[in-house]
C-alpha cells in the first residue's frame, strides 16, 4: 500500500478572512429581570391586559425573587406609565413613522429607552441587553435596528429631550407639564379644570400621579387593629384612616402574606378607605341598621362596611351584576353580615328603606393612574361621556332605595368634573335631596377646598384621586 501523500496546511488567500469555525451559537446570558419587563410590556400591547396583573403572575411563575423582582417591577411598570413620553422620544430618533415599527421590535426601544432616560443603568448595560432581547425575539436585524435607535436615544437624557420635544411652558403650559409627566395631554387639562390651576399645583399633581406610590392596606375592624398590622407588616400607621397602614412602594406580591391570607387585612387605597367610613359617619335620625352597597365588585369597600356594620349591629346588601366579580365580593366579606346579591344597582329589586347607600360607581378611573401604569394611555374622553349617563343612572336609584332622613354617598375614582360635580348636582337636584358638607366626614384632612364635595389627591394627600359626595334624602 502506497503511503499516504502529505497534506499541506491550509492558508487562506490574502485579503481574504479565514472561515468561521462551525458551532453552536454561544447563548444570551440570562436576563431575567428585564426578560419579565419586556413580556409584561408586550401583554399590555397584544392582550390588552394589566400590568398589575400580568408581571405578578410572571414572577411567581418563573421564580424570579429579590433584586430582579425589583428590577422587572421598576422596568415594566416604569416603560408603560410613560409610554407616552417614551414614544415622543423615539419618534424623534426613527427615520419612519412610529406605527411602522414592529411591535415586538417597538416593546424593545420603550424598554430600553426607559432605563436610558429613567433610571441609573449605565447606557452599555441598557443598550446591550435591550438588544439581546431583540436579537433573541425577533432576530439579528432588528436588534441591529434597536441598537441604532437606542444610540440616538442616549445622546440626551430626559431634561435634554424635553428642551427639545415639549412645547412652550408659557404658551402651552398644559402640554409642556402633560409631556413631562408623561400624561395624554386631554387627562392633563382634566386635573387642571378640577384643580383651578394650570402652574404649580398642576404641575405637583401630574408629578404625584408619575411617581410609585405606597402600597395601602386596612385592617379589618374588629379583627385586628392598624397597630397591630403595622408591626406584624413592618409598615407605617396611615395618616388618616384609622385603619390603615402604608409600606413602602415596590413591596413585593402580598398574596401569600399571612394577614391577607387570613383575612384580617387587605390591599385598599387609604382614600377609599376614607370615603366607605365618611358613608357610615354622617348624622342620622332613626335606625340606622340597613346599609347598601350599590356597586360592590370586587368587594374592598363592602369588606369594611361590612366590619364596621358588625360592630354597631347594621348589616350590608351589596349588588354586583357580574358573577365572577359577586364572588369576588363573597369571598372578600366572608364571616361578615354582607349579602351579595347579583343584579344592576339602577333596578337591584331591593326593599326600599335603606338607611345609608355607598355609589361606589364604575368611572374612568383618572383618580388611580399610578396604581395601573398603562391605564392612561387607555382611556379615551370618549369613555367619560360613554360613563356620566351611567353614574346618573345609579346615584338615581340609590335615592330610590335610601329612606327619608338616610344618606347616599357618591364615590369615583376620579377629579373629572363631569363625573364628579356634574353628575352629583343632576342627581341631588332630581332627587330633591341636601347636599352635606362633606369636609366635616373627613376629619384631620387638610387642603378640602370650599367644599360641600371632597376631592383627595396624591400630591396633597398620598392618596389616589378620589372623590366624595353625601346628600340627604328629604
Amino acid at each position: 500500500m502506497s503511503p499516504q501523500r502529505q497534506r499541506r496546511p491550509f492558508r487562506p488567500e490574502r485579503g481574504r478572512p479565514a472561515p468561521r469555525k462551525q458551532g453552536p451559537r454561544r447563548p444570551p446570558v440570562e436576563d431575567p429581570a428585564r426578560r419579565v419587563a419586556l413580556d409584561v410590556l408586550r401583554a399590555v400591547r397584544e392582550r390588552d391586559a394589566y400590568a398589575n396583573l400580568v408581571l405578578p403572575e410572571l414572577l411567581r411563575r418563573r421564580r424570579v425573587t429579590g433584586r430582579d423582582a425589583a428590577l422587572a417591577t421598576e422596568l415594566a411598570y416604569g416603560a408603560a406609565r410613560a409610554q407616552g413620553l417614551l414614544d415622543e422620544v423615539i419618534t424623534a430618533c426613527l427615520d419612519r413613522p412610529l406605527d411602522k415599527v414592529d411591535g415586538m421590535v417597538l416593546d424593545c426601544l420603550r424598554l430600553g429607552a426607559y432605563q436610558l432616560l429613567r433610571t441609573r443603568i449605565p447606557e452599555h448595560a441598557a443598550v446591550g441587553s435591550t438588544v439581546d432581547l431583540a436579537r433573541a425575539d425577533a432576530g439579528s436585524p432588528a436588534s441591529g435596528f434597536v441598537n441604532a435607535v437606542l444610540r440616538k436615544v442616549s445622546e440626551k437624557d430626559e431634561e435634554g429631550w424635553l428642551a427639545e420635544l415639549a412645547p412652550d411652558r408659557d404658551t402651552d403650559p398644559i402640554g409642556y407639564l402633560a409631556l413631562r409627566h408623561a400624561h395624554p395631554r386631554w387627562i392633563a387639562r382634566a386635573f387642571a379644570e378640577s384643580l383651578g390651576d394650570k402652574g404649580t399645583e398642576l404641575d405637583a399633581a401630574l408629578a404625584a400621579d408619575d411617581a410609585r406610590p405606597a402600597v395601602h392596606l386596612v385592617a379589618r375592624p374588629g379583627d385586628i387593629s392598624a397597630e397591630e398590622l403595622a408591626a406584624i407588616t413592618g409598615g407605617e400607621l396611615a395618616p388618616y384612616s384609622p385603619y390603615g397602614v402604608h409600606l413602602p412602594p415596590g413591596t413585593g406580591d402580598l398574596a401569600d402574606s399571612e394577614p391577607i391570607r387570613e383575612r384580617l387585612a387587605a390591599v385598599q387605597d387609604e382614600g377609599s378607605q376614607l370615603c366607605a367610613v365618611a358613608l357610615t359617619r354622617a348624622r342620622l335620625d332613626g335606625p340606622d341598621e340597613r346599609w347598601l352597597d350599590l356597586c360592590a365588585g370586587p368587594g374592598g369597600k363592602a369588606a369594611l362596611l361590612g366590619a364596621l356594620a358588625a360592630t354597631s349591629g347594621a348589616r350590608v346588601d351589596a349588588v354586583e351584576p357580574a358573577p365572577h366579580r359577586a364572588r369576588l365580593v363573597e369571598e372578600a366579606t366572608q364571616g361578615l353580615p354582607v349579602t351579595v346579591h347579583v343584579a344592576d344597582g339602577r333596578a337591584p329589586g331591593l326593599e326600599p328603606g335603606f338607611d345609608r347607600v355607598l355609589v361606589d360607581a364604575p368611572c374612568s378611573g383618572l383618580g388611580a393612574l399610578r396604581r395601573r401604569p398603562e391605564a392612561r394611555w387607555r382611556r379615551r374622553p370618549s369613555d367619560v361621556a360613554d360613563l356620566t349617563k351611567l353614574q346618573g343612572e345609579l346615584v338615581a336609584s340609590a335615592f330610590e332605595l335610601v329612606r327619608p332622613g338616610g344618606v347616599v354617598g357618591y364615590v369615583v375614582c376620579s377629579p373629572h368634573l363631569a363625573e364628579t360635580e356634574g353628575v352629583i348636582g343632576s342627581a341631588v337636584r332630581g332627587a330633591g335631596a341636601d347636599i352635606v358638607d362633606a369636609r366635616e366626614l373627613f376629619p384631620g384632612l387638610r387642603r378640602l377646598g370650599d367644599g360641600p364635595y371632597v376631592q383627595l389627591w396624591p400630591h396633597r394627600h398620598g392618596t389616589d384621586a378620589m372623590f366624595c359626595a353625601v346628600a340627604r334624602k328629604r
